[in-house]
This record gives structure tokens, C-alpha cells and sequence, in this order.
């Protein structure tokens, strides 16, 4: 050591060369496999979940885990969740729309089925083999959102039809907007003297609202347009509501109208037990790059005749509560046509679009039944993730809906970033596909229990653009998964994946582009009359990830025991029949346009069949199984049914 402590320049110079020759030609060791942990973010959470992201750096041999436990807070006992995911390095891209993502190194992940308005607390653990380099634990309290509901103390102001001939309870207004804005009909409507304030509650009384569009002097104060441009603000504990009285169906006539309810500067506003019809939007909430609103909950109301029922396209917009509702759209009823159909005059037409389409975090679209639409249920397809946290994409909850006969999909998951949740739904007749991940950003988008029946284009699993971070666990699939594209970061466990006798169909493709995807425990029906059933690609040995992938030919295998060997997965994997079920037929291959009600279907497992006992344990999604070991699919034999649609 020389004076003040330094080398002579020569000579640091000649250590630093040697230091950097030597790190040059070894090979990655501890110091990028060990694990950093960085930022832990808390979601916005819903009513019954509750969503996490850790930031990390190094781990490049991708070994590094963490655990998850959680309680109520002040419970003794923990319980285990399932593990984050491990996500980064992923690619989502589609060249046409200049779109090119990479996933950021991070876990992320989730936890199911927790109870409303309850404090918890939640525990991680990061591990890792090569060491941590940080603060490997971290604990925090969460609560779960309550349901939305009327502030106690708020005004009451009473709502009748232009053709009310009773008597009327005071404060009494003609039409929704006298209420809402205090003002006259016509175009005196925007003058808005006294406005609606926080906390206070329109009940609207038996009849139809219906404007004259045509009229300028129109008594509901909607003239030209039909609209009602509602913008006061609520707040979280102080909503505005807006409610059937309860002496009789109100009904909301759109008469026509582009968007009936404009909401989108709308903050905390509750719709709930009204009829709203004949709109091409019923509920607009918000415009992507423009604006949109928070808090909207439409509740316990029917939604009919109408191109769309509740639409957000606005990154901002946060914590809808879409629940108990019948949507009903203006699409064909009586046979299964698909969007892009050649044989069938008019198939691509629009006449409606979709049900709901949400984007923002934290939303819950719950109990709905949905028929007639082109899609039923979406996450806006809205491209590269925004950068600041309160504008991505996660924290969404779709669960228990009934989804009937779609000219397109089921659900799409599509422009999900993390924590898609899509659980417990069921969808019967899809003209195109069932469940969609156009793309998903990273993950996870969990598909848990759900059930898809009758997608005769042998299209259940849409995982298109290169999604990232998928993980399917129990749901019963009746419809061949022929998707081709390769997807990454997706993981497979106790599902059930049934042939429907397509001619020369294979029943599934596994199209991967990293070499971590996993599946396993999962049971397959091939097709008897294919002469392969399985198509496989992946990157080579010792490659994490291989999007050339992407023009690669697939290998085929005719077993399932012939993929396990080649592969290496679906070691516990099974092959079954229908016979597994108390009572459920495949539809018939040969009438691709025919339409099935759910209430003819039974997607119960008949006990002691291949399937029951067949599972891996999911902590904290499996964990009220029945027997030895959790049954495949969507049903546990032994335990209720989900309730599918409106609790009512």
C-alpha cells in the first residue's frame, strides 16, 4: 500500500485488467445467481384476493423461490398459499403492431377466496440455494375491500317517470338528471345548480324512462343524444347511488342511443335494480389516454338489447364492482356462429360486442349470466403496460359468471399484466374460442376451475402474441386446445382436456418458448380416429427461452406416454374417457353449429373413476379435497357446486 492508500496508476491499472480477465473467463457463479429482492408491492386488493409483485436482480439460473403464508391478522395459525411466480426475461411481441415486450425480473402471485372488509396479514419468503443479498422476509397487512354499499345518512331523493299519475314522497324530481344535476328538461340540463353530493341515494320509482330524443324541450333532460352524462363524485365510504325503488321495474329505454350512461368522470357510483335496454352502450366508463371513472358498481340489474353492458378502457379507472347482473346481447340465439364463418351469409357482422371489458386494477366482475355477445367477459387489449404502478393492469377478479353461446370467446385475460384471476366460470358454446390470454404481460393469469364446453374450432385456449405467465389449474375443458403459438412461462395441474371426436384433431398442442413451462397431473381424452394427439416444442437442452420457436416444427406423439418419455412432463399425467363423469356426452363433432344449455350438462365426476384422487395438492386452491388426493378438473367430488350467475 502506497501513501494515502492508493496504488500508483500503472499498477491499478495492471490489477484491475487481471481482476476483469479473471471474471471474464469464469463462469457465472454465486454473485448473479444469488438473489437480490427489491421493491414488494401491494396491490390494489378485491373482495376476496389479494395480489403481490417482488422486485429482484440477479438469479439467473432462475432457483430462486419464495414461500407465501397468510391469516387474518391476529390469528394464531398460518395457512400456505401458493408460491409466487417467478417471472422476467419473457418476450410478448407481435411485429405487425410494432408491439415488443420484455417481462422485468420479479415474483408475483396471489391469494384466493378470502372473505370481504377482513384485515390479513401475509408472509413471504424469498430462498434461494446461491444465497439472498437483502431482507429475505417480508410481512404485511392487507385488507380485503368490502362490498360496496349506501352511506348511512345521506339524502333521499325520489325519482318518477313523465307519466306518473300517484302520489310522490318529497324531495320528488321528474327523470333521473332533475335529481342528479337540480336542473330543468331540455337543454337546461347542463346548467347543474345542485348537483347530487357523496352519500346521497336516488330511489327511482316504478316506470319507463324513455326520452323524445327529438325533442328539444324533452322532460328527462336528454335531448338529441339520449345520453345521461352523469359526472358528480362519490367517494369509497360515501357513494352515490342510484336505485330501483322497489315498486316495480324501473326501466332505462335507450330508445336507440349510442352510450345511455356516460360515467366516465363518474367516481363511486352505485346502479343497482334497474332494467337498462336498447343502448349500444349501456355503462360507459372510460376512453384509453382520455379519461375514466372509479368505482362504478352495477348491481342486481338486467342489461338487455344492448352492443356493450360496462366498458373501461382507461388505465386509471379502479375497483368496479360488476355483480349479480343478466346481459343479454343482440347476437344470434338459436345456432353457433362464429364472427369470421364463410359459410354462413352476414357470420362477421357486429351486433354486439362484448359484455364487459374492463382495464385499471382491482375490478370484480362476479355472478353475472351472459348470452348473445360476441365476447363475454375481456381485460382491454390495450398494449405495451403502462409504467407507473397505478395504471398496469393487475389485481382483476372474474369469477362464478355463466357465460352462454359467444360468437368469439368466453374470457380473454387479454392485456393483463399481473394477477388476472379468472375462477370458477362457466361458458358453454363459443363460435371461435374459450379462454384467452391475447397476450398476458408477465403474470400470472390464473384460470382455476373453470368450464369450457363446445368450441367446435378446436380453438379452448387462445394464447396468442407470445403471452407470459400462465397457470391453469382444475378446470374441465370439453374441446380440443389446438392453439399453435407459442406462449411462455405457462404451467399446467389437474385439469381436464377432452377430445371431441374432431376428425384427425389433435387434443392438445404444447407450444413452448421457454424450457420452465411445466405440466403435469393433468388428464387428456384423445381423439380415437387422430393418428397423433399431442404436439410438443421446446427450447433445447440447457436453453431457458427459444423464440425462434416460433416457425419451428412441432413433434407429434400418439400417446401420452410417448410425450412423457420424450419430454419429460406429464409423468403423473393420465388418459381418460367420458366415462369419468356421472352423466356428460361430448357435442357432436358433426353439428358444429349446434347450441347446448348448461342445465342439460353434468360436469360432476362419477366417484371412484379415473379422475377422482388423481391431483397434486394446490395450497390455497385445492385445499377442502375430499379424498386421498384432490380430483382433476373443475368439480370435487363431495363438495357443493359453484354457483354460476346471480345469487338470486
Amino acid at each position: 500500500m502506497y501513501r494515502n492508500g492508493l496504488y500508483p496508476l500503472p499498477l491499478a491499472k495492471r490489477l484491475f485488467e487481471s481482476v476483469l480477465l479473471l471474471a471474464l473467463s469464469l463462469p457465472h457463479l454465486s454473485a448473479s445467481n444469488a438473489v437480490t429482492p427489491g421493491q414488494l408491492v401491494v396491490e390494489p386488493p378485491t373482495l376476496i384476493c389479494l395480489g403481490f409483485e417482488w422486485s429482484i436482480s440477479g438469479d439467473e439460473n432462475r432457483n430462486a423461490s419464495v414461500a407465501v403464508q397468510y391469516r387474518k391478522a391476529g390469528a394464531g395459525a398460518w395457512s400456505e398459499a401458493l408460491p409466487l411466480l417467478r417471472i422476467g426475461g419473457e418476450r410478448v411481441y407481435r411485429r405487425d403492431l410494432s408491439l415488443e415486450y420484455s417481462v422485468p425480473d420479479m415474483f408475483s402471485g396471489s391469494i384466493f377466496d378470502l372473505e370481504p372488509d377482513t384485515e390479513y396479514e401475509a408472509r413471504f419468503e424469498m430462498r434461494d440455494s446461491d444465497g439472498v443479498a437483502g431482507e429475505a422476509v417480508r410481512t404485511v397487512k392487507v385488507r380485503t375491500r368490502a362490498e360496496p354499499k349506501a352511506a348511512d345518512g345521506g339524502r333521499v331523493l325520489h325519482v318518477y317517470p313523465p307519466d306518473w299519475k300517484g302520489a310522490r314522497q318529497e324531495p320528488a324530481f321528474t327523470g333521473l338528471k332533475q335529481a342528479y344535476f337540480g336542473s330543468g328538461g331540455g337543454d337546461w340540463s347542463v346548467v347543474s345548480e345542485r348537483k347530487v353530493g357523496p352519500g346521497d341515494v336516488i330511489l327511482v320509482h316504478a316506470g319507463r324512462y324513455r326520452a323524445d330524443r327529438l325533442n328539444y324541450a324533452d322532460r328527462l333532460g336528454v335531448p338529441f343524444d339520449g345520453t345521461y352524462v352523469l359526472t358528480a363524485k362519490g367517494t369509497p365510504d360515501r357513494p352515490i347511488v342510484i336505485r330501483a325503488a322497489g315498486d316495480g321495474e324501473v326501466i332505462f329505454d335507450g330508445d336507440g342511443c349510442h352510450r345511455l350512461f356516460d360515467v366516465m368522470a363518474a367516481d363511486y357510483h352505485i346502479f343497482e335494480g334497474l332494467t337498462v335496454r336498447d343502448a349500444d352502450i349501456a355503462f360507459f366508463a372510460g376512453f384509453k389516454d382520455v379519461g375514466g371513472s372509479k368505482g362504478l358498481t352495477v348491481r342486481n340489474c338486467r342489461i338487455e338489447d344492448v352492443g356493450i353492458a360496462v366498458t373501461t378502457q382507461f388505465a386509471g379507472s379502479r375497483d368496479f364492482y360488476i355483480a349479480d347482473n343478466v346481459m343479454i346481447g343482440r347476437d344470434e340465439r338459436h345456432r353457433l356462429v362464429g364472427w369470421y364463418d364463410p359459410g354462413i351469409y352476414g357470420a362477421s357482422r357486429l351486433k354486439s360486442y362484448y359484455a364487459v371489458k374492463v382495464y385499471g386494477s382491482g375490478h370484480v366482475v362476479c355472478h353475472n349470466y351472459i348470452a348473445y355477445f360476441h365476447d363475454g367477459i375481456c381485460v382491454c387489449t390495450h398494449g405495451t403496460p403502462e409504467k407507473e404502478q397505478d395504471f398496469k393492469a393487475v389485481s382483476i377478479d372474474f369469477y362464478n359468471n355463466d357465460i352462454h353461446l359467444m360468437t368469439d370467446d368466453f374470457i380473454e385475460a387479454d392485456g393483463g399484466v399481473h394477477n388476472i384471476r379468472v375462477m370458477r366460470n362457466r361458458g358453454v358454446n363459443a363460435a371461435q374460442c374459450g379462454l384467452s390470454a391475447q397476450p398476458v404481460y408477465g403474470g400470472p393469469a390464473y384460470y382455476i376451475r373453470n368450464i369450457v364446453y363446445h368450441v367446435p374450432t378446436g380453438c379452448a385456449l387462445k394464447f396468442k402474441v407470445k403471452p407470459a405467465g400462465l397457470a391453469l389449474y382444475h378446470n374441465t375443458i370439453v374441446a380440443e386446445s389446438r392453439n399453435g403459438e407459442i406462449f411462455s412461462n405457462a404451467h399446467f395441474r389437474n385439469n381436464l382436456i377432452l377430445g371431441t371426436d374432431g376428425k384427425d384433431r389433435e387434443i392438445f398442442r404444447f407450444p413452448n418458448a421457454t424450457a420452465y413451462s411445466s405440466y403435469d397431473y393433468n388428464g387428456y381424452r384423445p381423439n380415437p380416429n387422430a393418428a397423433r394427439n399431442y404436439f410438443w416444442k421446446s427450447p433445447a437442452s440447457g436453453e431457458l427461452r427459444d423464440y425462434g420457436l416460433e416457425t419451428a416444427e412441432f413433434r407429434a406423439f400418439a400417446s401420452l406416454a410417448e410425450l412423457t418419455e420424450a419430454s419429460g412432463q406429464e409423468v403423473n399425467g393420465i388418459e381418460i374417457d367420458y366415462g369419468v363423469f356421472e352423466n356428460l356426452q361430448p357435442p357432436d363433432a358433426d353439428k358444429p353449429h349446434a347450441v347446448y344449455n348448461a342445465r342439460d350438462l353434468d360436469f360432476r365426476l362419477k366417484p371412484g373413476s379415473k379422475a377422482v384422487d388423481a391431483g397434486l395438492r394446490l395450497p390455497n386452491v385445492n385445499d377442502g379435497f375430499t379424498g386421498q388426493a384432490p380430483d382433476l378438473g373443475a368439480l370435487e367430488t363431495g363438495r357443493p357446486a359453484p354457483v354460476y350467475g346471480p345469487r338470486r
